[in-house]
């Protein structure tokens, strides 16, 4: 959540996110940088979520997956 609060749209280009980090850019401008004060609190979630619907896998004990799982709203 700090990467994103403190270097913005840049995260997401960084991680392959082009459209995504160009997005966040505009609304950053256009909103004068509140966008900024919201979006860490979004971004990683929906980041972790594309890339479980992706392909990839959790990897972590079956306790620690699970409650993982549940806060992402995924299936098992």
């Amino acid at each position: 959540m700090l990467d994103l609060f403190f270097f913005s749209f840049f995260v997401p280009i960084f991680r392959g996110e082009i459209l995504i980090g160009v997005l966040h850019f505009i609304f950053s401008v256009v909103t004068f940088g509140l966008f900024q004060l919201i979006i860490p609190f979004l971004y990683n979630k929906q980041f972790t979520s594309r890339m479980l619907t992706s392909g990839w896998e959790l990897s972590d004990t079956e306790e620690n997956m699970q409650v993982a799982r549940l806060k992402l709203g995924i299936g098992n």
